[in-house]
């Protein structure tokens, strides 16, 4: 599909009333697990474009040019609000985590399996690890304060074991700055996968930080507050592959054709009947954003769309689905790598005064201190092994055993061996 030959509706007409507004949410115990994660990535893509939309409007002075992207901002908030509310009241914070931590760990490997820009592909993978290691604690922390087994949550398609122990996860901020892209000589799926991560990141990162102080324990506090921080790193890692050097204007295009090809991948392949037309209505409305953008674009840079996207046929539809086998190959090859500056390096690789030992003895000078930690030993203690939902041991024999939470692995010279990364061909 090109949605520049789509006959795009006039943009005023999108706007909803508060009946409209208002919608039903889904049956926490009869939806499809990637029904919420669709969810949570088109509330997260709708936050994105509204967030780039005010920064834009921060940083222009003409007055006319505000008032177009006002308009369509107001709009994309509408759907925003509308795509958050399909969560239902019933849903705890803990619940709807498992969400987000599924989406992290399957969007992450399926951007990474079609991907082609090793730089890019490289950047997932390392950070699917630790994603797929949140997972793990959340889900114990849950079943320990609330009974409840993530692995239905998940539908049993995403395994719950330990990543990367998320420890290992705490990097000198200098250390999470990856190289750019360039989105004018790019191929037009990796310019969407950064933005598309990014945007999933950042929701991500915003949703922990604000129910950090909502979270019923002191553990359940400090555990979002340790991975909140870690979110924080991923949206760096995440927004510095995305191209510096283009325009805001030219960015706005992006961005809209982004949200068009992401509703466009939600209408063909959801499964819900109604939210399927959900998606279907909104992709109609991006629809008319993307031709706004269009219009933008000519009139204040005086430039043609196709001076930006140069190849306008979406791609294959974004399918959220099971990825076990990939993660696992991912984590028996890379669990004992890090980043330093824009290289990742085997932990045995690093000089002793590197940044990340440093780093990390800055702020967990032992792991006993360490929520993440505390989370899975707490659990240990009381059960007398962790909670994981896996089809065969792990990949990785240092993190096999559910009676010790491993603190070495990731962090420590020899605590595991790994091969290195791999791209597609």
């Amino acid at each position: 599909m090109n949605p520049f030959n789509e006959k795009p509706m006039p943009i005023e007409k999108a706007l909803q009333n508060w009946k409209e507004l208002y919608p039903k949410p889904y049956d926490k115990r009869e939806v499809d697990p990637y029904t919420k994660t669709r969810i949570i990535l088109m509330n997260g893509t709708e936050f994105e474009a509204n967030w780039f939309s005010h920064q834009f409007a921060r940083h222009v002075y003409d007055n006319d040019l505000r008032r177009e992207i006002a308009l369509t901002r107001e709009i994309e908030k509408q759907q925003q609000l509308k795509i958050s509310l399909l969560k239902p009241i019933n849903e705890n914070t803990l619940e709807h985590t498992i969400g987000y931590e599924q989406l992290a760990v399957d969007l992450t490997a399926e951007l990474a399996k079609r991907e082609l820009d090793c730089n890019v592909k490289t950047a997932l993978d390392f950070a699917l690890l630790e994603d797929f290691d949140h997972l793990y604690r959340y889900a114990d922390l849950l079943e320990m304060e609330q009974g409840v087994a993530a692995e239905w949550l998940v539908g049993r398609y995403t395994e719950i074991m330990p990543g990367r122990p998320t420890i290992a996860h705490h990097r000198y901020p200098m250390d999470n700055v990856r190289r750019s892209i360039n989105a004018k000589t790019a191929d037009t799926q990796t310019v969407l996968s950064t933005m598309i991560i990014t945007a999933a990141e950042q929701q991500t990162m915003n949703y922990y930080m604000n129910v950090t102080n909502f979270a019923c324990t002191d553990m359940g506090r400090k555990l979002y507050q340790e991975i909140a921080l870690v979110e924080e790193e991923h949206v760096t890692h995440y927004e510095s592959l995305m191209d510096p050097n283009a325009t805001w204007l030219e960015m706005l295009l992006w961005h809209e054709y982004c949200e068009c090809y992401l509703y466009w991948s939600c209408y063909k392949t959801e499964t819900d009947p109604c939210i399927k037309k959900l998606w279907e209505t909104y992709l109609t409305f991006e629809i008319s954003h993307l031709h706004k953008a269009a219009e933008l674009l000519q009139k204040y840079e005086k430039k043609e769309w196709q001076e930006v996207i140069k190849d306008p046929e979406f791609p294959e539809p974004l399918s959220l689905h099971e990825n076990i086998q990939y993660v696992r190959k991912i984590l028996g090859e890379t669990v004992q790598y890090t980043t330093d500056r824009e290289e990742y390096r085997r932990v045995r690789d690093l000089p002793e005064n590197a940044d990340f030992f440093r780093f990390q003895k800055t702020i967990q000078p032992t792991s006993q201190m360490t929520p993440s930690h505390c989370v899975i030993e707490n659990f240990i203690r009381r059960r007398g092994a962790d909670y994981r939902f896996q089809i065969a041991p792990s990949p990785v024999e240092e993190l096999r055993n559910r009676r010790q939470d491993n603190t070495s692995v990731g962090r420590k010279p020899d605590a595991a061996d790994s091969t290195n990364f791999f791209c597609n061909d």
